[in-house]
């Protein structure tokens, strides 16, 4: 099955990076909020300092803003995210008793947290079943021919109905990595492309 082989590939390209020895809610929860809009190479060690200093929503509290601000620069957008980690985790010990809910529609009632976001933590941290789709899953699922969609919402939902449950966790990272590093929004390295032959490349009109 042409899914199973493009993962299979894409595993071997791609080690597990972002969440491995990660699987605490709270972690991942922030891990993903700073993660937006910013580099893995970035998030990666900013995340660990700010969870050297708070790894819980009571530790983060005794954190003011300006304190968590220094700790997660240079992420994109630090000042509106270390405010929002603070709200964050105000609701979870005023609303939640300082956990993370495991439900993913109580996930995303909490003020930040995307289907994106959702999807990872509860994939992530809870082992439930989830499709975590961003740009990048969005773009090269189509690309591939997975999908014909217009918006990640969309696409979520027709990969559910297609793509084994085995193989959902795994999705979202291999295919961001992939889209950061070689199936790039414009002109893609089709050139070195460990899954070129499978892939059917629709909408591409440029490519390296």
């Amino acid at each position: 099955m042409k899914v199973q082989k493009i993962i299979s590939i894409l595993k071997k390209e791609y080690p597990p990076v972002f969440f491995k020895n990660k699987r605490d809610p709270f972690k991942v929860l922030i891990s993903c909020l700073m993660s937006l809009r910013t580099k893995d190479e970035v998030t990666y060690p900013r995340a660990k300092e700010l969870f050297k200093k708070a790894d819980n929503p009571k530790k983060m509290m005794k954190l003011d803003v300006r304190q968590i601000e220094k700790l997660i620069y240079p992420v994109g957008f630090y000042r509106v995210k270390a405010r929002r980690i603070k709200e964050i985790s105000k609701l979870l010990l005023d609303k939640y008793k300082g956990k993370v809910p495991s439900d993913f529609n109580e996930l995303l009632k909490i003020k930040g947290v995307g289907r994106k976001t959702a999807n990872i933590v509860i994939t992530h941290a809870f082992k439930k079943p989830g499709i975590a789709v961003d740009t990048h899953v969005h773009r090269i699922s189509n690309r591939l021919g997975f999908v014909r969609t217009k918006t990640p919402h969309q696409t979520e939902e027709a990969l559910m109905k297609i793509l084994p449950k085995k193989y959902w966790i795994d999705y979202n990272e291999l295919l961001v990595r992939h889209g950061q590093n070689i199936c790039k929004p414009i002109s893609p390295f089709c050139s070195k492309c460990p899954i070129y032959k499978y892939c059917k490349r629709i909408g591409i009109s440029k490519h390296r």
